[in-house]
C-alpha cells in the first residue's frame, strides 16, 4: 500500500529550498557570511532559478567591493532586470526573516552543493542511459566521455582548502625529523644509482620527473634498472605503463639484466643448464618483487588516471612509470574526437601527469623523445631543453627534466678529458625545480640491456654510500647480482666459478 502511495508521489530530484533560502538571507544579513562559503558555492548549485540570480547578484557585489544587504542585492537586481524574476523586493524581504545569523551557514551550503552534485549525477546517469540503448553510439567513446564527466562534478566541487601556517610548519618539522633519521639522504624512491640519488635524494613525491633522449639511447633500460632497484632492493611498490613494449618483452629485459644473461640468448631461450641454473637463483627475489605492468597500447589519460588510483588503493604504489609519452593519447571529448592540435594534445597530457602526481602523492616518471635537431646540430651533439618534443609545456610541468646521452652512438670514443665512452652513459639532469643541475656518469652493459654505477673499485661497496643502509645485507656481499647498482665484486666466489657472471664487455648496442 505505501509503495503504491510513493509511485502515485513520483520522483523530486534531490534539494534543500529551506538551505537555499537560509543561506541567502545570511548572506544579507552578515557582511562577511560570503567569504565562508564564496569557494564552496556556484550559482548552479541553487535548485531554484530565482536563487541562482540572487546569488550572481550578491557575487557581483562582493567583486565590485560593494557592502552586501536587502537594499543593495535588491538594486544590483534591478539594474540587471532581474527583480521580478525573482519574485520581486518582497521576496528578497522575506529571504532576511528565515534566519537569524549566518552561524552555520558553511554547513547549510555544503548541503546544498551535495544536492546540487546528486543532481548532476543523475543527469550524467539519464544521458548514458539514453545514449547506452543507442546502437550508434561507440562504447569505448561512451566510457571515456562519462569518466570525464563525473571527473569534473569531482575536480568542480571538491577542492582541497587551504592550510594555516601553524599546521603547515607543525607538517614541515617533522618531515624534516624524518629525513634527519635519513642517514644515507634519501628522502623519496631511491633510483638504485649511487651518484644520482646522492643528488637528488631520490625520486621525489608529487614530482613530474621527464627522461628524453633520442631513439637508441636506452630510455627503457635506464628506467628499468630504476625500477627494479626500487622494487627488489627496496620493497617499493612500482607500476610501468608500457605503451611501446608487450608485458613479456619488458619481463624478458628483467630477466636478462637480473641473471646477467644476454638477451639475445633470452630471446631465443639458447640457454646451457647452468645458465638455466643461474636464471631460476638469480630472479627468485624478482619474482616476488611488487611491480605492475600495465602494456595497454594507445591508453589514455583517462585510463592512466583511474588505473593509478585502483593500484594507489589496492597496492599503495609508490612510483609509476609511462614508456613513453608521445605513444599516449589526450581527452578525445576535450580535442574533438582526436582532430585536435597535437602540441595541445600533449600539453594536456604533461598537466594531467603532473596532477596525477601531485594527487596520489608518488613520484611519476615519463618517458619522451627528443625531436631530431639533436642529430643536425654538430659537435658532441649533447641534448638540451629545446629538444623536447611536440610541446614546451612538457618543460614547464616537470618538476626535473634528465637527458640521457651515450657519446659512443654517436662514435665519439673519448670525452673532454680524454677518458674513453665505450659502456658509458650520461644522465643530464637540464632541470630540477628543487635542486641542482649536474650530470651523472653511469655503465650501460649493452648485453644486458641494463644501466648500472660505474666500478668503484675492487672492494668497494655494492651501493656507494647509501650501502650501509638502503639495501639488505645479502644484495651488498658480492655473492648476488644487484641489478641497476654495482656489479658483482670480480673477486667473488660466484664470479670465479661462473663464466657468465664476470664483469662483461660493455657493448654499445642502442636498446
Amino acid at each position: 500500500m505505501g509503495s503504491d502511495a510513493g509511485n502515485q508521489l513520483g520522483k523530486l530530484p534531490p534539494q534543500a529550498v529551506e538551505m537555499e533560502e537560509a543561506v541567502l538571507g545570511a548572506l544579507m544579513l552578515e557582511k562577511d557570511a560570503l567569504t565562508a562559503v564564496i569557494d564552496i558555492l556556484k550559482p548552479e548549485n541553487f535548485y531554484k532559478d530565482a536563487h541562482q540570480e540572487i546569488y550572481k547578484a550578491i557575487v557581483t557585489l562582493f567583486n565590485n567591493s560593494e557592502p552586501i544587504d536587502l537594499l543593495t542585492v535588491s538594486n544590483q537586481l534591478k539594474k540587471d532586470g532581474k527583480l521580478e524574476l525573482v519574485g520581486g523586493a518582497y521576496y528578497i524581504t522575506q529571504l532576511t526573516t528565515r534566519v537569524n545569523s549566518a552561524a552555520n551557514i558553511e554547513y547549510h551550503a555544503r548541503i546544498i552543493t551535495e544536492r546540487a552534485i546528486k543532481r548532476d549525477l543523475i543527469k550524467i546517469s539519464s544521458e548514458v542511459q539514453r545514449d547506452a540503448f543507442e546502437d550508434t553510439t561507440d562504447a569505448f567513446s561512451l566510457l571515456d566521455h562519462v569518466a570525464q564527466e563525473i571527473y569534473d562534478v569531482s575536480e568542480s566541487n571538491i577542492r582541497k582548502n587551504f592550510a594555516d601556517m601553524k599546521s603547515l610548519m607543525h607538517e614541515a618539522l617533522l618531515e624534516l625529523e624524518a629525513r634527519k633519521n635519513h642517514s644515507d639522504g634519501l628522502t623519496g624512491i631511491p633510483s638504485g644509482f649511487t651518484a644520482l640519488d646522492r643528488l637528488t635524494s631520490g625520486w621525489q613525491r608529487s614530482d613530474l620527473v621527464i627522461i628524453a633522449a633520442r631513439p637508441g639511447m636506452g630510455k627503457t633500460a635506464f628506467v628499468v634498472s630504476a625500477l627494479r632497484n626500487a622494487a627488489v632492493d627496496f620493497n617499493h611498490a612500482v607500476a610501468i605503463f608500457s605503451l611501446e613494449m608487450s608485458a613479456v618483452q619488458l619481463v624478458n629485459r628483467l630477466i636478462s639484466a637480473e641473471a646477467e644473461l644476454e638477451s639475445e640468448k633470452i630471446k631465443k631461450g639458447n640457454l646451457a643448464d647452468y645458465e638455466w641454473e643461474q636464471l631460476l637463483h638469480k630472479t627468485s627475489k624478482l619474482t616476488k618483487a611488487p611491480i605492475f605492468i600495465d602494456d595497454t597500447p594507445g591508453l589514455s589519460i583517462l585510463e592512466l588516471r583511474a588505473k593509478c588510483r585502483r593500484l594507489k588503493s589496492q597496492h599503495d604504489i609508490q612510483l609509476v612509470v609511462i614508456d613513453y609519452l608521445q605513444l599516449m593519447s589526450g581527452d578525445s571529448s576535450k580535442s574533438g574526437g582526436g582532430g585536435g592540435n597535437r602540441e595541445q594534445e600533449i600539453a594536456s597530457i604533461s598537466r594531467a601527469l603532473k596532477t596525477i602526481a601531485k594527487e596520489l602523492s608518488i613520484p611519476v616518471i615519463a618517458l619522451s623523445q627528443l625531436s631530431r635537431a639533436v642529430e643536425t646540430r654538430g659537435g658532441d651533439k649533447r641534448p638540451q631543453l629545446s629538444d623536447l618534443r611536440e610541446s614546451g609545456s612538457i618543460e614547464q610541468d616537470a618538476d626535473m627534466v634528465m637527458f640521457l646521452y651515450r657519446p659512443e652512438y654517436y662514435g665519439i670514443t673519448e670525452d673532454e678529458n680524454g677518458m674513453p665512452t665505450q659502456g658509458t652513459g650520461e644522465v643530464i639532469i637540464a632541470k630540477h625545480r628543487n635542486g641542482s643541475l649536474d650530470n651523472v656518469n653511469l655503465k650501460f652493459i649493452g648485453k644486458y640491456t641494463k644501466f648500472a654505477d660505474l666500478d668503484m673499485g675492487s672492494g668497494g661497496e655494492g651501493y656507494g654510500s647509501f650501502g650501509s643502509t638502503g639495501i639488505p645485507s645479502e644484495f651488498d656481499s658480492g655473492n648476488t647480482v644487484t641489478f641497476g647498482s654495482k656489479i658483482n665484486n670480480p673477486g667473488s666466489d660466484e664470479s670465479s666459478s661462473d663464466p657468465s657472471s664476470t664483469t662483461p664487455e660493455d657493448g654499445p648496442a642502442p636498446f
